[in-house]
């Protein structure tokens, strides 16, 4: 459902609870960009997320596919949760969570990123980002006539890990991953979040809602189906979000309707 079509109803469903407000960054706070250097968020973005992060009664958290210090530092906001590298590292006030990983990973990873960046290297405009925990491999740069020659050689480096289970991979917006061989996504991290605020706060006050745009968010989305507010932003594909805006800046009107209803039930 075209998520501004049921105003009302979301307001009476956050009246009188205590909001954990998980959002993704690219494509979601900020559009896709041509590098990940370039998804700068606006002024007008990190204002409202300054002003939702000072209410009492809404807990925010920035989901990413980023690594962590990098999400920290892009959106530069104290006090609230990050979490990075698809739900492998978790930082925030009073919080702090990093997955257990198999002890060689960081080799492992070290190795494929040396085969990938040798297998790909005559393949223009790809950008292979090490975060430590998790590898990228852009290629929005990439001719589209050359998109199809860098899944090929993807899917070719990563094979031999695959087949020895040292790796998982996954795919999103231009972008391929490669992740530890764990049972663990931004699904599961939301609802180590929900966990952590039902504990301090008490159990059916605190209600998730989560906005995402890419393939790694329909972990959430389907995670939190029976349970929270989920949005999809963008108009294209099959999602398990129960709504949808229709671009960044449709989110960036979601955030102020969420901070006006929360000052109305401080208010009230």
């Amino acid at each position: 459902k075209y998520l501004f079509d049921e105003c009302d109803k979301l307001k009476r469903t956050l009246d009188d609870k205590i909001i954990l407000l998980n959002l993704d960054y690219d494509g979601t706070l900020t559009p896709i960009a041509a590098t990940p250097e370039e998804a700068v968020l606006s002024r007008e973005v990190k204002s409202i997320l300054e002003e939702l992060a000072r209410l009492k009664n809404c807990e925010l958290a920035i989901i990413s596919g980023r690594a962590l210090k990098d999400i920290r530092k892009m959106v530069g906001l104290k006090n609230i949760v990050y979490v990075g590298n698809h739900g492998f590292e978790i930082d925030g006030p009073r919080i702090h969570f990093e997955s257990l990983t198999p002890p060689d990973i960081k080799k492992i990873f070290t190795k494929i990123k040396d085969d990938l960046a040798k297998n790909l290297a005559k393949l223009e405009g790809v950008i292979i980002e090490d975060k430590g925990l998790t590898l990228s491999v852009h290629y929005r740069l990439v001719p589209e006539k050359m998109t199809a020659s860098v899944a090929r050689t993807f899917h070719k480096t990563c094979r031999p890990y695959l087949k020895k289970k040292q790796i998982k991979i996954g795919s999103g917006k231009k972008v391929f991953e490669i992740k530890p061989p764990i049972e663990w996504d931004k699904g599961k991290a939301v609802l180590w979040l929900l966990a952590q605020q039902t504990r301090a706060n008490g159990k059916n006050r605190v209600f998730p809602i989560y906005t995402g745009d890419d393939r790694t968010d329909e972990d959430v989305f389907l995670t939190l189906k029976k349970n929270g507010i989920t949005v999809f932003v963008g108009q294209d594909g099959r999602s398990a979000a129960r709504y949808y805006v229709k671009n960044t800046g449709e989110v960036l009107r979601f955030l102020r309707l969420i901070r006006d209803f929360k000052k109305e039930a401080t208010h009230a």
